[in-house]
């Protein structure tokens, strides 16, 4: 049974290694449309993340950046339904749809003439 990989399209992951990786491991790389951010499932986990984690932050070193990722990870998986988390996903996703003004419908918005 194939595993599916899903990858955005930069550049770095259409290298000849990176294409002879699932060929070795019965996977298939598949590739979301080009500026499809908002089709790529990880991108609403991303934003949450920076807000709760990066932003308004002054880490003295990548150590300690690294401990409250680790840690807002950890909340994050032990309260999947928390209210907070669910908000901010829900922001994000608007955030990247309104971003390439795409309809919950899926449709581009008409062009402002």
């Amino acid at each position: 049974m194939p595993v599916y990989v899903i990858l955005d399209n930069l550049s770095a992951r259409k290298g000849a290694d990176i294409r002879g990786w699932p060929k070795r491991h019965k996977a298939e790389l598949c590739f979301t449309p080009t500026y499809a951010s908002w089709a790529y499932p990880i991108e609403a986990q991303v934003g949450p993340l920076r807000q709760f984690t990066i932003a308004q932050s002054n880490h003295p070193n990548h150590s300690v950046q690294t401990r409250a990722l680790h840690a807002y990870l950890r909340r994050r998986n032990a309260n999947t339904r928390h209210r907070d988390i669910l908000a901010a996903e829900r922001r994000e996703r608007a955030r990247i749809r309104g971003e390439k003004g795409i309809l919950w419908g899926g449709r581009p918005l008409a062009a402002a003439a």
